[in-house]
């Protein structure tokens, strides 16, 4: 089940078991059973603190983790390998009594939440954003008895999952929580824990508050606190987009790495200094009062600092049309990553003609009857390779000049209506799924016109980050500069913390 290389990793890790760890397995005659018993039989034989049975469990194949003497809160529907093997990895860690490396006041929210709370995560194992969710469910199950979590691969149970038309997809207590990555924070705030708004109406007024968790936002912060600034951050989650990045490059200086652990080792780095980090929390509001910058949380909650910089990125541009909003994760997608398995054997379309798109559809046109790629211009944009390698596939096609105007079904997406722009003839598509690739559109709705931004609604920055508004400095996606790069937003919000850090001492 394991190759070798697998097999001295998980080792290495058994060893660090700090108790006992009971697996409970459920299995019957087919495929899954018997691999999940392989992959369990390899890991009792590697140490003496696992403790292997079998009994009756709610679904099979599947196993439960726990303590002796401890009902099971954690349980693997499925056989954890893929993305999903770090989760299988660090939910033994945990629940053998290894103590958790997320912050004691995250754990301290976790342990207060009183309710019953029975998740379960619809995943699949070549999905990227999944094992963030499952990690997180499973980190809080360890920490608080009332919580239990289950995952459940789609591949394994089809027909459970077969309205499930995204991934990862989370239920509570048997209705639909949440769908794509979330981290801890942000499942604790919406389930009525998270940040108190007294406690952060309280905090001490900041010299630097950067909004936004992203790689401008965590270069920020660190240059700003390396300076000796008092420094806080506001984000939905560090990492921002760059989570939901596959495969990363370009970084200079890093061969190649992920998305997910690129945000890791930003949010690791954040650690290493003095900043007060402030995680599922959105900005509702900004405003100059004199000398002072006033920050407005969603919550109610409000921030001052002399200083602020903006960083928060960019999101998904949406097609907005009729339908699209309805059928998200109903067959409408943005990730063929995550969600591409999930469409196995049906026709689904792209919409978008860049490089993202005409990847997505190479990537589709494996797993998929067919693909269609839809193209409002008079031709692609993509580079000639992949167009031509796109081109090359048999259940592939190409519609170019063609402007989407609605999406219909009835409980799921069945149909694409679109309009031929040379000839004005509407025309429409059976399908099951489309993946939107047009772009992203920046994160900057809150500031209003309170900072002047240009008619993408991209803050305008003069080369030093700095806005129209003395105090405010802004940096990567979510400004205009000219090309969005994870590695040119990091020097940007240098850029921009050094640049407060120069306002500060001659104001």
């Amino acid at each position: 089940m394991l190759n070798d290389t697998l097999k001295k990793q998980l080792g290495q890790y058994l060893q660090l078991l700090e108790g006992d760890v009971v697996i409970t397995a459920s299995t019957d005659d087919d495929k899954a059973s018997k691999d999940m018993m392989e992959l369990l039989n390899e890991v009792e034989e590697m140490s003496s603190h696992i403790i292997l049975k079998e009994a009756s469990l709610k679904r099979t194949p599947s196993f439960t983790l726990s303590r002796p003497e401890e009902e099971a809160r954690i349980t693997f529907a499925g056989v954890p390998l893929g993305h999903e093997f770090t989760s299988f990895v660090l939910a033994l860690l945990q629940v053998s009594g290894r103590a958790p490396k997320e912050e004691q006041s995250t754990l301290d929210q976790i342990s207060k939440l009183d309710q019953p709370l029975h998740f379960e995560t619809y995943i699949s194992l070549t999905c990227t954003k999944c094992p963030d969710v499952v990690q997180a469910l499973n980190l809080m199950s360890v920490v608080n008895p009332n919580i239990t979590h289950t995952m459940i691969d789609g591949a394994v149970f089809r027909e459970e999952s077969k309205d499930i038309m995204a991934v990862p997809t989370i239920m509570l207590n048997g209705e639909e929580f949440g769908s794509g990555r979330m981290t801890v924070d942000e499942i604790v705030a919406q389930v009525g824990g998270g940040l108190d708004t007294e406690e952060l109406n309280a905090k001490e007024e900041f010299e630097v508050l950067v909004i936004g968790g992203g790689p401008a936002s965590a270069a920020a912060a660190i240059y700003a606190a390396r300076k000796g600034l008092r420094t806080g951050m506001v984000a939905e989650r560090i990492g921002g987009q760059v989570n939901d990045t596959a495969a990363i490059e370009n970084l200079i200086g890093i061969k190649e790495t992920t998305g997910p652990a690129l945000s890791q080792n930003l949010a690791e780095h954040i650690r290493d200094y003095e900043i007060d980090v402030m995680t599922a929390v959105r900005v509702s509001d900004v405003n100059k009062v004199n000398d002072i910058v006033e920050v407005e949380l969603e919550n109610g909650a409000k921030l001052t600092s002399k200083t602020l910089i903006i960083g928060t990125g960019a999101k998904w541009r949406n097609m907005n049309v009729p339908g699209e909003e309805e059928y998200k994760n109903k067959g409408v997608a943005y990730c063929p990553h995550c969600d591409g398995p999930l469409f196995e054997g049906k026709r689904v379309a792209v919409v978008g003609g860049g490089n993202s798109g005409v990847e997505a559809a190479i990537d589709l046109a494996g797993i998929t009857e067919h693909v269609t790629l839809l193209e409002f211009g008079e031709s692609l944009r993509a580079d000639a390779v992949l167009q031509e390698r796109l081109a090359s596939l048999p259940n592939s096609e190409i519609i170019t000049q063609a402007a989407t105007k609605e999406l219909t079904g009835t409980d799921k997406l069945n149909k694409l209506t679109y309009t031929e722009r040379h000839t004005g003839e509407e025309k429409s598509i059976d399908l099951e799924g489309v993946f939107v690739q047009i772009g992203l559109v920046p994160n900057t709705e809150f500031v209003g016109d309170k900072v002047a931004r240009n008619e993408r609604g991209e803050i305008i920055v003069d080369r030093n980050g700095a806005t129209n508004v003395p105090g405010i400095f802004a940096a990567g996606d979510c400004t205009d500069q000219t090309f969005k790069q994870i590695i040119i937003s990091m020097g940007s919000g240098a850029t921009a913390a050094l640049s407060a850090f120069d306002y500060l001492i001659r104001h």
